[in-house]
């Protein structure tokens, strides 16, 4: 992505994209492949920070270029010294959460832009989806935009201006980004510019993948990949990304709504979520559990 694309994507700090960055924790890990999916959604994590302390610098660094509008080059130019100055750079021999030791690479220029770039997609477009959700009424149908240059990977250019309504279950996992670095995005669309356009429903499809063993315990890691055929060829995101961290941000923040309110008097809790359920958002967020629970608050 140059500089460019990055002020085009972004150069704006919309609240909910900053929102989805503070609600998250923080969750030291080893191998990617220890976090997957909308476990994204609820805790912050860079690969080889177990036993670091650097993991709370890089998030501090994210939430504040996700708020000031700090470009990748800003973002680098900050964070590169603190993490140099902890150790937490270059190639190096150090102790595994099993107690061996790896030849690893940690901080990099490389490592950076990636950590940037994935980290501030996921963020802007859960924000997207949270916004897109409040005007699903007027803009009913999505489209599924991608970069189109010589970097785009081929699956993603096949779902280049393809629409779905808003509620289609593809947008379940099929919701940017698909993998490191995707730059794609989704664009509300409105009645009369969609609905001549809009697919039929896909029928999704979920493969198991093999994402590598644990090297210190010898288990077998696997990931699941959910998306459609286009021309026979499978479409889906890559492990690691089968998720829509916008849903997967609302359904979080619902969750801790109804937990605190199970947690207060039942008069108490009935205000307050009554008031909730007129937002159709907070609504749409909830699992069927909860769900259950609110009507039977509520007596409806």
């Amino acid at each position: 992505m140059n500089s460019e694309d990055i002020k085009a994507v972004f150069g704006m700090t919309p609240e909910a994209a900053v929102a989805y960055l503070k609600q998250k924790g923080i969750a030291v890990s080893w191998d990617w492949q220890d976090m997957l999916n909308d476990a994204h959604a609820t805790a912050f994590t860079v690969a080889k920070t177990a036993k670091m302390d650097v993991l709370s610098d890089i998030y501090s660094a994210v939430v504040d270029a996700a708020e000031q509008g700090r470009t990748l080059e800003e973002f680098s130019r900050e964070l590169a010294p603190v993490l140099q100055r902890k150790g937490w750079w270059g190639r190096q021999e150090i102790e595994n959460p099993e107690g061996e030791t790896q030849s690893v690479q940690l901080g990099s220029p490389h490592r950076l832009k990636t950590i940037y770039l994935t980290n501030m997609q996921s963020a802007y477009m859960a924000g997207r989806y949270a916004e897109m959700m409040d005007s699903i009424d007027t803009h009913p149908y999505w489209q599924y935009v991608a970069i189109n240059d010589s970097r785009t990977r081929e699956t993603h250019r096949m779902m280049h201006n393809r629409v779905y309504a808003a509620d289609d279950p593809v947008w379940d996992t099929l919701y940017p980004p698909l993998d490191f670095r995707c730059r794609c995005r989704v664009k509300p669309l409105s009645r009369s510019a969609g609905e001549g356009r809009v697919q039929p429903r896909p029928t999704l499809e979920t493969i198991t993948v093999d994402i590598g063993s644990n090297p210190y315990t010898g288990e077998d890691r696997y990931a699941q990949r959910t998306g459609i055929r286009i021309n026979n060829k499978f479409i889906a995101p890559n492990a690691g990304f089968n998720a829509n961290q916008g849903k997967s941000m609302l359904s979080r923040m619902a969750q801790i709504a109804v937990d605190k309110a199970q947690a207060t008097h039942p008069d108490i809790a009935r205000i307050a979520i009554k008031t909730m359920m007129t937002n159709q958002k907070f609504k749409n967020a909830l699992t069927p559990e909860s769900l259950a629970w609110v009507r039977e608050l509520l007596g409806i």
